[in-house]
């Protein structure tokens, strides 16, 4: 699908988009006469309604967990590089993994796997300098398949791939990324918990920008290694992404699963070696990463968050193995000097900017303050999302972001000025200590529970 703008796809309940507040709204928009309407609608008691927002750092089930009473997270909406995964899927994740609540990232994981294999395959060669000049083209062109056993037979014929992923048609940009992506409109029920039936599904970005000239050709039919392809992860088991790290383990297993039963990679099963990249503030992702070079790994799966991958990507690239990061979204990967061996199956920050400032102006705000956490991830989806609201014609002015330190021991500073600038809609772009800010809000008297 080429298109230069938002698409919207079709909704799980098959419904438009509502433009909900961030706490109902119902009563005081059916009093109103003005259902749907937000901004800077005003409640019963004439306080100021405001729309809270979020994004892949906390849009998920977890966040729910933080907060006891009914109805503490109902309408808070958000969007998370999501494409409609069917129940096959999601059914087989929980095979792997029994107690997953969310699916985020497990498809662009699942993928990740898939490229790395089947650039190895392609290529006749274990080593990551040698494969990885295959992965973009195997996202366009060429004969289309979405598993590794029909890819495979393409590529013993001799033919070029084209790959089209759980995560979606994936068509990579030359940068090793996506040129564009499906987004999921998330909302929050009244069990502060994720309404799949409010669940709606845009494209951003332009498939236009992919690649175009084909890969090097894949070498002769059935070519094997008398070693493994080893695949290491680099995912968060613990530290403020920990949320995130059940359904990217998952995606990871079930593709080597399949791969296997597949007949492997180069006539052998894929080697799996386990990774914890923890978060920022820690050195774990170091230390696992020196872990899984000694282990000999070819490639990497990780890490999750943006100023993770930042820590460890020239230590990764340098080694000579490829890094492919199934949830990484700061634009500072697409043009950095990673010697060809960064991929990621996850959309950059510009692309889920246009999907969250098309959200947050079709909900007919006015005025929108911004809390990012101080972090590449937070930083550059804020600066990327003001400027997509001011394109699309709010005025400097109506934005004010304020950038938070998330070890901070509390938020108060942060939240006032918040409270004190009176926006019609916030955006929150963290991870855990997210609930603490919306908390923070909720007894000043803004956001989901007033």
């Amino acid at each position: 699908m080429r298109t230069g703008t938002i698409a919207r796809a079709t909704a799980l309940s098959g419904a438009a988009l509502l433009a909900l507040s961030a706490c109902g709204g119902s009563s005081d928009d059916a009093a109103s006469g003005s259902a749907g309407s937000t901004g800077a609608a005003a409640s019963s008691g004439g306080a100021k309604q405001v729309n809270i927002y979020g994004t892949d750092g906390n849009m998920g089930n977890a966040l729910g967990e933080d907060f006891q009473a009914e109805g503490s997270l109902a309408g808070m909406k958000g969007t998370t590089p999501l494409t409609k995964l069917g129940p096959e899927f999601t059914d087989r994740l929980k095979e792997v993994d029994p107690a997953l609540k969310d699916f985020n990232y497990a498809g662009e994981s699942y993928d990740a796997v898939m490229l790395v294999a089947m650039a190895s395959q392609s290529a006749g060669s274990t080593d990551a300098r040698t494969f990885g000049p295959y992965v973009n083209a195997l996202t366009v062109g060429g004969d289309k398949c979405s598993d590794f056993a029909a890819c495979l037979a393409i590529i013993n014929a001799g033919r070029d791939v084209d790959y089209d992923g759980v995560s979606g048609p994936l068509s990579f940009a030359e940068a090793g990324e996506p040129a564009q992506a499906s987004f999921g409109l998330l909302q929050f029920g009244t069990d502060n918990a994720l309404d799949d039936s409010k669940t709606e599904f845009v494209i951003a970005g332009d498939e236009a920008n992919a690649v175009t000239e084909a890969g090097p050709a894949p070498v002769a039919a059935g070519a094997t290694s008398d070693k493994p392809l080893t695949i290491g992860t680099l995912l968060p088991e613990t530290g403020n992404l920990a949320f995130l790290g059940p359904p990217e383990v998952a995606g990871v297993q079930l593709a080597i699963n399949d791969i296997n039963a597949a007949g492997g990679v180069l006539g052998k099963p894929i080697t799996l070696v386990t990774g914890d990249s923890g978060d920022a503030s820690t050195d774990t992702a170091t230390q696992t990463v020196d872990r899984l070079l000694q282990s000999g790994v070819n490639a990497i799966v990780g890490a999750a968050s943006s100023g993770v991958s930042l820590t460890v990507i020239d230590t990764i690239t340098q080694a000579g193995v490829m890094q492919i990061s199934p949830a990484n979204t700061s634009d500072q990967f697409t043009d950095y000097a990673d010697q060809g061996l960064y991929f990621r199956t996850a959309p950059p920050d510009t692309l889920q900017a246009t999907a969250l400032s098309d959200l947050i102006l079709q909900d007919g705000n006015n005025t929108v303050g911004i809390l990012a956490t101080n972090d590449p991830y937070g930083t550059g989806l804020a600066e990327n999302t003001k400027n997509n609201l001011v394109a699309g014609g709010l005025s400097e002015d109506s934005i004010q972001t304020v950038v938070y330190d998330p070890q901070a021991a509390n938020y108060d500073a942060e939240v006032q000025q918040m409270t004190t600038f009176a926006p019609d809609g916030i955006i929150v772009i963290g991870f855990e200590e997210s609930s603490r800010i919306i908390q923070g809000l909720n007894t000043q008297g803004v956001g989901p529970q007033r």
